[in-house]
């Protein structure tokens, strides 16, 4: 084999083993349920505004 060949199949493989991670991490991330946004008292603590 040449090595432009060799190149292309190290890429190739390369490139399966990230999209086969990225599709995993999307799982994995998307088992955890549902988003849930912060309450706004929280969110107005952190920001430092003080709401009466």
């Amino acid at each position: 084999m040449d090595r432009s060949k060799i190149v292309a199949i190290i890429t190739g493989a390369i490139s399966l083993l990230l999209a086969i991670a990225y599709l995993l991490l999307v799982q994995l991330l998307d088992f955890r349920g549902e988003m849930v946004p912060a309450p706004i008292s929280s969110l107005t603590y952190v920001l430092g505004i003080n709401i009466l």
